[in-house]
């Protein structure tokens, strides 16, 4: 971990100004468009971090409690789902040996979550919303012969990213060339 390089932040006009140019992919060759996508997350990905910080910063400061309820929220179901998912004898057993325990703490989840369901939705779009653009810009900007060269430096090794670390753990590892 200690050799992994963040990347540097490309300029406004190669993002989406000037000499960036944009096409549709083509969705009848999913590898060339997943390649596309994958190369344009690695090349741009401090671009991409710092409009994701921007837009968690805007959604926010416009809506803090509900943002860190949502987040609180999402944050503890989540947890739930993986503790559940590792210990589900446990909770089997919980159940069969308390039910009302177990049904007072489900209707209290429930209820819970339909109390924080608009502040569950504004951490979603929070976090949603950069996503989808994200996906949308790695999905329509055209790669240059700087993007192409960068990428091939990342997937022989001699250069690691935090994108392509997390691209790596997702099993989405580029192809040396692609």
């Amino acid at each position: 971990m200690a050799d992994v390089q963040p990347p540097p932040f490309r300029t406004l006009d190669d993002f989406v100004l000037g000499s960036a140019r944009f096409a549709a992919p083509d969705v009848r060759d999913l590898q060339k468009w997943n390649n596309r996508i994958i190369n344009n997350l690695l090349y741009y990905q401090s671009n991409y971090f710092i409009f994701a910080l921007v837009s968690l910063v805007i959604v926010g400061y416009f809506q803090p409690i509900k943002m860190l309820l949502g987040g609180a929220v999402v944050t503890l179901v989540f947890l739930g789902f993986v503790w559940g998912a590792e210990n589900r004898a446990v909770v089997r057993r919980f159940r069969r040996n308390h039910p009302t325990l177990g049904l007072l703490a489900i209707m209290g989840a429930s209820y819970l979550l339909l109390y924080v369901m608009g502040a569950v939705a504004v951490f979603v779009f929070g976090i949603a919303f950069p996503i989808l653009m994200i996906l949308l810009h790695a999905s329509l900007r055209l790669r240059n012969l700087k993007n192409k060269l960068e990428n091939r430096i990342e997937s022989i090794g001699l250069k690691r990213t935090p994108m392509g670390l997390l691209l790596e753990a997702l099993g989405q590892e580029q192809e040396a060339g692609s």
